[in-house]
């Protein structure tokens, strides 16, 4: 059964004559009689009765309007939406995002991404990086934007650098371990520990404070950076986390020796298809500064000449 035998039977049924049929789809009255005849081939029976100048439907044609009206209606539904997918126009994308980068990191980037792409529908997860890797990989999700210092890249990915920044210690202001400069990991060594649960480094780092026979003992334990900064600010211990999200009046921030830091990267699936929303977001995303500066990928391919940043490949 063909599209365009549908569609000249409803007209048929709407004219009721063969001519004016003919007329209104633009073709010779034989292709409106041919494709009448096909179809009549495959539904088992005659469709019109045709007397004389007198045309008008069959018991069989008055059964399968209905049906027909709604088949042609729902492949028109399905085109339009595909046309508009294609053109932007109320197209739904699943971003996740990582749930230790702070706002302010972002908000520029999602501002950008919503004004210049207005029929863009984003849906934005907030999860931990496995989460978000996970989640990529099984299709929920089509781009994510994390970092996972101290673990290995997955081959089945594509990582684009956005930006790179420092972890800190965070104490409470006037704290005798902000005397430092550059706080040695040593000086911790007796501290409790503020521990944000969802930490990008985990138990990956462990053995460097182990080297360095730090023994700062966990006491509190949150998914919120906010409920850490607030419990660093009221004096009860030290935390450890990315220097963006270090935004608490009652707080100092130093950097550590040996120091370290995250790669916050926009990631996608190697050799998934994309949708143009896909392709408007990262160059949004090109095109955006990040803490400052301009994308990690787009500064690497200015400093080494090796084409043009829109066209960063996923």
């Amino acid at each position: 059964m063909e599209m365009h035998e549908i569609k000249y039977f409803l007209v048929l049924a709407d004219e009721l004559n063969f001519t004016r049929a003919a007329e209104r789809c633009n073709v010779s009255q034989p292709s409106i009689t041919r494709a009448i005849k096909m179809l009549e081939l495959e539904l088992g029976g005659p469709l019109f009765h045709r007397e004389r100048s007198k045309t008008h439907l069959s018991e069989l044609g008055r059964m399968m309007k209905p049906y027909l009206e709604q088949v042609y209606n729902e492949a028109q539904n399905a085109k339009r939406r595909a046309a508009e997918f294609m053109n932007l126009k109320q197209t739904p994308l699943r971003l996740g995002l990582m749930c230790t980068i702070a706002p302010d990191n972002l908000l520029g980037f999602i501002k950008a991404v919503l004004e210049r792409h207005s029929g863009i529908s984003l849906k934005i997860a907030d999860a931990p990086a496995s989460q978000l890797e996970a989640d990529l990989l099984s299709g929920e999700l089509e781009v994510a934007i994390y970092a996972t210092p101290g673990k290995p890249q997955d081959s089945r990915l594509h990582y684009i650098p956005l930006y790179e920044e420092d972890f800190v210690a965070v104490a409470p202001r006037g704290h005798p371990i902000c005397a430092n400069a550059i706080i040695p990991i040593k000086a911790l060594d007796g501290q409790r520990y503020l521990s944000r649960i969802n930490c990008e480094f985990g138990s990956s780092i462990d053995h460097i404070f182990e080297e360095q026979q730090v023994d700062w003992p966990t006491v509190y334990e949150s998914e919120r950076d906010d409920w850490i900064l607030a419990m660093v600010a009221a004096g009860l211990g030290v935390a450890f986390m990315p220097i963006s999200s270090v935004k608490h009046p009652g707080v100092e921030a130093r950097p550590l020796s040996p120091s370290f830091s995250r790669q916050v990267c926009l990631v996608t699936v190697r050799g998934r298809p994309r949708s143009p929303a896909v392709g408007a977001l990262v160059a949004e995303a090109m095109r955006c500064s990040w803490l400052a500066k301009p994308a990690s990928a787009v500064r690497e391919m200015m400093e080494n000449g090796t084409g043009d940043p829109k066209l960063v490949s996923l």
